[in-house]
């Protein structure tokens, strides 16, 4: 791949990069490697580009249109039962409305200093609904996504604890696992995973896995299973060690579980995909964020402060950038430098529009669907629970002597979608077993569908 780039580079091919050969080579020396090759390394060579990428010759508008329809409608119509970290919740047909106003829209990235009031207001609300949600004392304006959070809030802890290592459980969504372990390699600092008991964190075992070089425990809840972890418990044991708790959540658990403020998170993350944003791909997604008060100064990306002007009218402003743009590189808690505006938005709005109630509501109904499919799935199938005596929010893990990327492809021809697969994650250790997820979209006749589709393995 570098060959192929550094020939565009010096041929002139790519006339947008503005270094010339001698130029790429005195940087080159100045860092102290060899060639363009060299930089390369980290990239898994199965992933790097062999050859030239031989786009085809650019359309005119009318064609990009009619290409882009052509792909449209491929898309096909599936009821979802996939999990695994992103989840088909209800969004309010209003959210898309307000959200694609021009003001908010077309918006610039707002972290100038003199960006609008409205996109200020709007990124100050989303933060003071987040600290509702969460119990905890401050929120930033946003992070990419989850796993973003995830290694974000480590590299806090040890900038906060002045310690290098990060406890996580083996029960934290595998993708955010991985954005941990890339930003501890740079930094650095050392990760250690602690397995699972029964698909749950053993309180025993964190403890002996602490100690006075632990900077920060990080346990998700529900885990990456659907299962409840004993986070009171998890808590103490951290702080007790002087190390920092860091709770993953599931925003939409909350309108039933206790908040994080209330088993003593230091940080609350989350995805925060299922407040007013839909399956889209993978993404954009949207990061959230939110700790203590001491701890608001270290926190990565901006966050907007409410204030009065001179006249004494109220505004806003954008109160915390500390990346490396605004102030020393040295001091820069983190080389973030956008937010999710637009999904964050989506999120405050889905939360304004549904309410406490109605929060509560989608959570309830979640979790009794998914408690009645699971009943039924045992009782009338040959899949099982793979954890049966766990408890769980809305989201379960089943199991048979069936290959689960056959079960989940073959109902998936069906335009019914489950999973996913264990395998996925973890190659090897268990192709058997796989995610489903039940939220309130979800209807008797669709978990009748389940039923019946399942049956059909034998």
């Amino acid at each position: 791949m570098s060959k192929y780039i550094a020939d565009y580079i010096w041929d002139g091919i790519v006339p947008f990069i503005p270094h010339t050969r001698e130029d790429i080579e005195c940087m080159l020396r100045r860092i102290g490697v060899d060639d363009v090759e060299e930089l390369l390394q980290g990239i898994p060579d199965n992933l790097r580009l062999k050859q030239p990428m031989n786009l085809p010759p650019g359309m005119s508008e009318i064609e990009v249109i009619r290409e882009m329809k052509r792909l449209a409608g491929m898309n096909k119509t599936a009821v979802c039962f996939t999990g695994g970290g992103v989840y088909d919740h209800y969004r309010p047909s209003a959210v898309d409305e307000i959200i694609s106003r021009p003001e908010f829209y077309t918006a610039y990235t707002p972290y100038q200093p003199e960006v609008s009031q409205g996109t200020l207001q709007a990124i100050w609300e989303y933060q003071s609904l987040i600290c509702q949600l969460t119990g905890m004392d401050a929120a930033n304006a946003s992070l990419y996504c989850g796993g973003t959070a995830v290694a974000e809030a480590a590299a806090l802890a040890v900038r906060t604890t002045g310690r290098n290592k990060i406890i996580a459980a083996s029960t934290v969504n595998p993708h955010h696992l991985q954005i941990l372990s890339t930003y501890g390699k740079a930094f650095p600092y050392e990760i250690k995973q602690i397995g699972a008991d029964n698909g749950v964190v053993n309180p025993g075992d964190l403890k002996a896995a602490v100690d006075n070089e632990t900077a920060a425990v990080i346990i998700q809840h529900p885990n990456f299973y659907g299962l409840l972890e004993e986070m009171d418990e998890l808590s103490a044991i951290a702080h007790n060690a002087g190390a920092l708790f860091i709770a993953s959540f599931d925003p939409i658990s909350l309108g039933m579980l206790k908040p994080p403020a209330e088993y003593d998170s230091d940080i609350a993350v989350a995805e925060g995909q299922s407040l007013g944003n839909p399956l889209n791909y993978g993404g954009p997604y949207l990061g959230i964020i939110a700790s203590k008060e001491k701890f608001l100064r270290k926190m990565p990306g901006r966050l907007v402060g409410e204030t009065v002007d001179m006249d004494g009218k109220k505004g806003y402003v954008l109160t915390l950038q500390t990346r490396e743009q605004h102030i020393r590189r040295d001091k820069a808690t983190s080389n973030i430098c956008t937010n999710e505006a637009l999904c964050a938005l989506a999120a405050a709005v889905e939360l304004c529009l549904i309410g406490k109630s109605g929060l509560c509501e989608m959570a309830e109904q979640s979790m009794q669907k998914a408690h009645y499919l699971a009943i039924r799935i045992q009782e009338e199938t040959i899949f099982q629970l793979k954890y049966p005596y766990g408890h769980f929010f809305k989201e379960f893990m089943v199991t048979s002597e069936h290959r689960a990327k056959k079960v989940i492809d073959t109902v998936a021809q069906k335009n019914l979608i489950l999973g996913p697969a264990l395998g996925r994650f973890y190659p090897g250790y268990d192709e058997h077993s796989f995610l489903i997820a039940v939220t309130e979209q979800r209807s008797k006749g669709d978990m009748d569908w389940v039923i019946e589709e399942l049956k059909k393995f034998k």
